[in-house]
Protein backbone atom coordinates (compact mmCIF):
# COMPACT_ATOMS: atom_id res chain seq x y z
CA UNK A 1 0.00 0.00 0.00
CA UNK A 2 2.56 2.63 1.07
CA UNK A 3 4.28 1.40 -2.51
CA UNK A 4 0.92 2.46 -4.49
CA UNK A 5 1.07 5.63 -2.59
CA UNK A 6 4.63 6.85 -3.20
CA UNK A 7 3.95 6.06 -7.00
CA UNK A 8 1.28 8.26 -6.78
CA UNK A 9 3.06 11.02 -5.11
CA UNK A 10 5.96 10.72 -7.60
CA UNK A 11 3.41 10.77 -10.82
CA UNK A 12 1.82 14.10 -8.89
CA UNK A 13 4.88 15.94 -8.57
CA UNK A 14 6.08 14.39 -12.05
CA UNK A 15 3.19 15.66 -14.35
CA UNK A 16 1.80 18.91 -12.66
CA UNK A 17 -1.20 20.42 -13.37
CA UNK A 18 -0.63 22.47 -16.86
CA UNK A 19 -3.31 25.18 -16.37
CA UNK A 20 -4.36 26.46 -12.92
CA UNK A 21 -7.52 26.67 -11.65
CA UNK A 22 -9.98 29.22 -10.63
CA UNK A 23 -8.61 32.56 -8.97
CA UNK A 24 -5.19 30.99 -9.35
CA UNK A 25 -5.64 30.73 -13.09
CA UNK A 26 -6.91 34.88 -13.09
CA UNK A 27 -4.24 35.50 -10.97
CA UNK A 28 -1.53 34.28 -14.02
CA UNK A 29 -2.83 36.81 -16.60
CA UNK A 30 -0.26 39.81 -14.97
CA UNK A 31 2.19 37.40 -15.63
CA UNK A 32 1.44 36.71 -19.74
CA UNK A 33 3.58 37.79 -22.04
CA UNK A 34 0.92 40.36 -22.74
CA UNK A 35 0.44 43.90 -23.88
CA UNK A 36 -3.06 45.93 -25.03
CA UNK A 37 -2.93 47.27 -28.57
CA UNK A 38 -3.04 50.62 -28.45
CA UNK A 39 -6.77 52.02 -29.55
CA UNK A 40 -6.84 52.53 -33.46
CA UNK A 41 -6.88 56.26 -34.43
CA UNK A 42 -10.41 58.37 -35.62
CA UNK A 43 -8.86 59.20 -38.61
CA UNK A 44 -6.00 57.72 -40.28
CA UNK A 45 -4.95 59.56 -43.84
CA UNK A 46 -2.56 57.57 -44.32
CA UNK A 47 -4.39 54.44 -45.27
CA UNK A 48 -5.99 56.03 -48.21
CA UNK A 49 -2.18 55.61 -49.27
CA UNK A 50 -2.29 51.51 -48.81
CA UNK A 51 -3.52 48.76 -51.26
CA UNK A 52 -3.97 46.76 -48.44
CA UNK A 53 -6.94 49.24 -47.17
CA UNK A 54 -8.36 49.20 -50.87
CA UNK A 55 -7.78 45.21 -50.95
CA UNK A 56 -10.07 44.82 -47.62
CA UNK A 57 -12.84 46.60 -48.66
CA UNK A 58 -13.06 44.42 -51.99
CA UNK A 59 -12.69 41.39 -49.40
CA UNK A 60 -15.66 42.79 -48.01
CA UNK A 61 -17.94 43.77 -51.09
CA UNK A 62 -17.63 39.79 -52.32
CA UNK A 63 -18.01 38.11 -49.18
CA UNK A 64 -21.13 40.10 -48.49
CA UNK A 65 -22.24 39.50 -51.87
CA UNK A 66 -21.92 35.96 -51.77
CA UNK A 67 -23.52 35.88 -48.59
CA UNK A 68 -26.91 37.23 -49.87
CA UNK A 69 -26.40 35.15 -52.65
CA UNK A 70 -26.19 32.26 -50.66
CA UNK A 71 -28.70 32.80 -48.27
CA UNK A 72 -31.53 34.62 -49.85
CA UNK A 73 -31.36 31.55 -52.80
CA UNK A 74 -31.75 28.89 -49.75
CA UNK A 75 -34.33 31.36 -48.20
CA UNK A 76 -36.72 30.91 -51.76
CA UNK A 77 -35.81 27.18 -52.04
CA UNK A 78 -37.39 26.86 -48.82
CA UNK A 79 -40.79 29.24 -50.10
CA UNK A 80 -40.97 27.04 -52.93
CA UNK A 81 -41.73 23.63 -51.54
CA UNK A 82 -45.01 22.88 -51.09
CA UNK A 83 -43.92 21.93 -47.40
CA UNK A 84 -41.31 22.70 -44.99
CA UNK A 85 -40.85 18.56 -44.71
CA UNK A 86 -39.77 18.82 -48.46
CA UNK A 87 -37.11 21.47 -47.73
CA UNK A 88 -34.36 22.65 -45.40
CA UNK A 89 -36.63 24.31 -43.43
CA UNK A 90 -36.19 27.07 -40.70
CA UNK A 91 -33.13 24.86 -39.46
CA UNK A 92 -31.64 24.93 -43.49
CA UNK A 93 -32.22 28.45 -43.51
CA UNK A 94 -30.05 28.75 -39.86
CA UNK A 95 -27.63 26.78 -41.56
CA UNK A 96 -26.90 28.65 -44.24
CA UNK A 97 -26.56 31.92 -42.93
CA UNK A 98 -24.24 30.72 -40.00
CA UNK A 99 -22.08 28.64 -42.23
CA UNK A 100 -21.86 31.20 -44.57
CA UNK A 101 -20.28 33.42 -41.99
CA UNK A 102 -18.69 30.37 -40.99
CA UNK A 103 -16.75 30.01 -44.36
CA UNK A 104 -16.58 34.08 -45.37
CA UNK A 105 -15.02 34.96 -42.01
CA UNK A 106 -12.26 32.37 -42.57
CA UNK A 107 -11.28 33.61 -45.52
CA UNK A 108 -11.32 36.84 -44.90
CA UNK A 109 -10.20 37.48 -41.61
CA UNK A 110 -6.72 37.62 -42.52
CA UNK A 111 -7.45 40.19 -45.33
CA UNK A 112 -10.19 42.27 -43.64
CA UNK A 113 -10.52 40.88 -40.51
CA UNK A 114 -14.08 39.09 -41.97
CA UNK A 115 -16.76 41.91 -40.97
CA UNK A 116 -19.51 40.85 -43.57
CA UNK A 117 -21.85 43.02 -41.20
CA UNK A 118 -21.66 46.97 -40.60
CA UNK A 119 -23.30 46.49 -37.33
CA UNK A 120 -19.59 43.90 -36.43
CA UNK A 121 -17.84 47.16 -37.98
CA UNK A 122 -19.68 49.44 -35.83
CA UNK A 123 -18.94 47.69 -32.26
CA UNK A 124 -15.56 47.50 -33.32
CA UNK A 125 -14.93 50.81 -34.37
CA UNK A 126 -16.82 51.64 -31.11
CA UNK A 127 -14.09 49.60 -29.40
CA UNK A 128 -11.57 51.62 -31.00
CA UNK A 129 -10.67 48.60 -32.98
CA UNK A 130 -10.17 50.31 -36.58
CA UNK A 131 -10.64 53.86 -37.27
CA UNK A 132 -13.47 55.98 -38.51
CA UNK A 133 -12.05 56.06 -42.53
CA UNK A 134 -12.23 52.54 -42.36
CA UNK A 135 -15.12 52.01 -40.84
CA UNK A 136 -16.90 54.19 -42.80
CA UNK A 137 -15.43 52.24 -46.27
CA UNK A 138 -16.32 48.75 -44.57
CA UNK A 139 -20.11 49.69 -44.55
CA UNK A 140 -20.21 51.40 -47.91
CA UNK A 141 -18.64 48.19 -49.36
CA UNK A 142 -20.71 45.45 -47.30
CA UNK A 143 -23.60 47.60 -48.33
CA UNK A 144 -23.05 47.66 -52.05
CA UNK A 145 -22.02 43.76 -52.08
CA UNK A 146 -25.48 43.24 -50.65
CA UNK A 147 -27.39 44.52 -53.03
CA UNK A 148 -25.36 43.37 -56.14
CA UNK A 149 -25.91 40.11 -54.13
CA UNK A 150 -29.85 40.42 -53.64
CA UNK A 151 -29.38 41.89 -57.30
CA UNK A 152 -28.19 38.97 -58.65
CA UNK A 153 -30.59 36.50 -57.22
CA UNK A 154 -33.54 38.07 -58.63
CA UNK A 155 -31.66 37.72 -62.05
CA UNK A 156 -31.86 34.22 -61.69
CA UNK A 157 -35.50 34.09 -59.99
CA UNK A 158 -37.16 36.02 -62.21
CA UNK A 159 -39.43 39.25 -61.37
CA UNK A 160 -42.86 36.93 -60.64
CA UNK A 161 -41.04 35.12 -57.94
CA UNK A 162 -38.97 37.19 -56.59
CA UNK A 163 -41.75 39.53 -55.63
CA UNK A 164 -43.92 36.40 -55.08
CA UNK A 165 -40.92 35.31 -52.17
CA UNK A 166 -40.93 39.15 -50.64
CA UNK A 167 -37.47 39.15 -52.13
CA UNK A 168 -35.64 37.97 -49.17
CA UNK A 169 -36.62 41.17 -47.35
CA UNK A 170 -36.70 41.83 -43.68
CA UNK A 171 -40.23 42.91 -41.94
CA UNK A 172 -42.09 42.21 -38.68
CA UNK A 173 -44.16 39.27 -38.98
CA UNK A 174 -47.72 39.37 -38.12
CA UNK A 175 -48.59 38.58 -34.76
CA UNK A 176 -45.54 40.49 -33.18
CA UNK A 177 -45.53 44.41 -32.74
CA UNK A 178 -42.60 46.77 -34.08
CA UNK A 179 -40.84 46.66 -30.48
CA UNK A 180 -41.21 42.99 -30.28
CA UNK A 181 -39.01 42.89 -33.64
CA UNK A 182 -36.75 45.91 -32.30
CA UNK A 183 -36.15 43.91 -29.44
CA UNK A 184 -35.23 40.86 -31.46
CA UNK A 185 -32.33 42.14 -33.61
CA UNK A 186 -31.06 44.38 -30.24
CA UNK A 187 -30.75 40.92 -28.26
CA UNK A 188 -29.77 38.85 -31.65
CA UNK A 189 -26.88 41.26 -32.74
CA UNK A 190 -25.54 41.22 -28.98
CA UNK A 191 -24.87 37.77 -28.84
CA UNK A 192 -23.47 38.21 -32.45
CA UNK A 193 -21.23 40.89 -31.67
CA UNK A 194 -20.06 39.39 -28.33
CA UNK A 195 -19.05 36.19 -30.09
CA UNK A 196 -17.23 38.17 -32.08
CA UNK A 197 -15.38 40.24 -29.46
CA UNK A 198 -14.87 37.14 -27.10
CA UNK A 199 -13.63 34.56 -30.04
CA UNK A 200 -10.77 37.31 -31.43
CA UNK A 201 -9.95 38.97 -28.01
CA UNK A 202 -5.90 38.94 -28.01
CA UNK A 203 -5.82 38.76 -24.13
CA UNK A 204 -7.90 35.71 -24.36
CA UNK A 205 -5.64 33.64 -27.36
CA UNK A 206 -2.70 34.75 -24.62
CA UNK A 207 -3.86 33.70 -22.05
CA UNK A 208 -5.46 30.33 -23.22
CA UNK A 209 -2.79 29.63 -25.97
CA UNK A 210 -3.03 26.00 -25.03
CA UNK A 211 -6.44 25.73 -26.02
CA UNK A 212 -7.20 25.82 -30.05
CA UNK A 213 -9.75 28.86 -30.96
CA UNK A 214 -10.84 28.47 -34.81
CA UNK A 215 -12.39 32.07 -34.36
CA UNK A 216 -14.99 32.03 -36.96
CA UNK A 217 -16.66 28.61 -35.90
CA UNK A 218 -18.28 30.41 -32.63
CA UNK A 219 -18.92 33.24 -34.39
CA UNK A 220 -20.98 31.29 -37.49
CA UNK A 221 -22.57 29.17 -34.56
CA UNK A 222 -23.38 32.47 -32.96
CA UNK A 223 -25.36 33.37 -36.49
CA UNK A 224 -27.03 29.82 -36.70
CA UNK A 225 -28.47 30.35 -33.37
CA UNK A 226 -29.79 33.76 -33.65
CA UNK A 227 -31.35 32.96 -36.86
CA UNK A 228 -33.26 29.83 -35.01
CA UNK A 229 -34.41 32.13 -32.54
CA UNK A 230 -35.95 35.00 -34.28
CA UNK A 231 -36.89 34.14 -38.19
CA UNK A 232 -40.70 33.44 -37.02
CA UNK A 233 -40.56 37.35 -35.35
CA UNK A 234 -38.36 39.26 -37.92
CA UNK A 235 -36.84 37.13 -40.52
CA UNK A 236 -33.63 37.66 -38.81
CA UNK A 237 -31.58 40.82 -39.75
CA UNK A 238 -28.95 41.10 -37.26
CA UNK A 239 -27.18 42.50 -40.69
CA UNK A 240 -28.10 46.10 -41.91
CA UNK A 241 -26.39 45.60 -45.26
CA UNK A 242 -28.41 42.61 -46.11
CA UNK A 243 -31.80 43.68 -44.78
CA UNK A 244 -30.42 46.98 -47.10
CA UNK A 245 -29.58 45.08 -50.00
CA UNK A 246 -32.94 43.03 -50.24
CA UNK A 247 -34.81 45.67 -49.07
CA UNK A 248 -33.89 47.69 -52.69
CA UNK A 249 -34.26 45.04 -54.78
CA UNK A 250 -37.15 43.66 -53.86
CA UNK A 251 -38.36 47.53 -53.39
CA UNK A 252 -42.15 47.00 -52.20
CA UNK A 253 -43.53 48.95 -49.18
CA UNK A 254 -43.45 45.86 -47.08
CA UNK A 255 -39.70 45.87 -47.39
CA UNK A 256 -39.54 49.39 -46.33
CA UNK A 257 -42.05 49.54 -43.49
CA UNK A 258 -39.91 48.31 -40.82
CA UNK A 259 -36.64 49.05 -42.25
CA UNK A 260 -35.28 51.09 -39.50
CA UNK A 261 -35.56 48.53 -37.03
CA UNK A 262 -32.91 46.60 -39.74
CA UNK A 263 -30.61 49.22 -38.52
CA UNK A 264 -31.25 51.19 -35.42
CA UNK A 265 -31.72 47.35 -33.40
CA UNK A 266 -28.35 46.23 -34.67
CA UNK A 267 -27.07 49.15 -33.97
CA UNK A 268 -27.76 49.11 -30.70
CA UNK A 269 -27.09 45.72 -29.64
CA UNK A 270 -23.57 46.05 -31.40
CA UNK A 271 -22.87 49.29 -29.14
CA UNK A 272 -24.31 46.96 -26.32
CA UNK A 273 -21.66 44.39 -26.94
CA UNK A 274 -18.79 46.40 -27.42
CA UNK A 275 -19.72 48.46 -23.78
CA UNK A 276 -20.28 45.26 -21.87
CA UNK A 277 -16.78 43.37 -23.72
CA UNK A 278 -14.51 46.78 -23.09
CA UNK A 279 -15.89 47.73 -19.53
CA UNK A 280 -17.41 44.61 -17.99
CA UNK A 281 -15.22 41.73 -19.32
CA UNK A 282 -11.96 43.77 -20.03
CA UNK A 283 -12.46 46.23 -17.49
CA UNK A 284 -10.41 48.68 -19.76
CA UNK A 285 -11.31 51.77 -18.58
CA UNK A 286 -10.20 50.81 -14.79
CA UNK A 287 -7.02 49.41 -15.52
CA UNK A 288 -3.72 51.47 -14.45
CA UNK A 289 -1.48 53.04 -17.09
Amino acid sequence: MEGKEQDVSLGANKFPERQPLGIAAQSQDEGKDYQEPPPAPLFEPSELTSWSFYRAGIAEFVATFLFLYITILTVFGVQRSPTKCQSVGIQGIAWAFGGMIFALVYCTAGISGGHINPAVTFGLFLARKLSLTRALYYIVMQVLGAIVGAGVVKGFEGKHRYAQYNGGANFVAPGYTKGDGLGAEIVGTFVLVYTVFSATDAKRSARDSHVPILAPLPIGFAVFLVHLATIPITGTGINPARSLGAAIIFNKERGWNDHWIFWVGPFIGAALAALYHQVVIRAIPFKSK
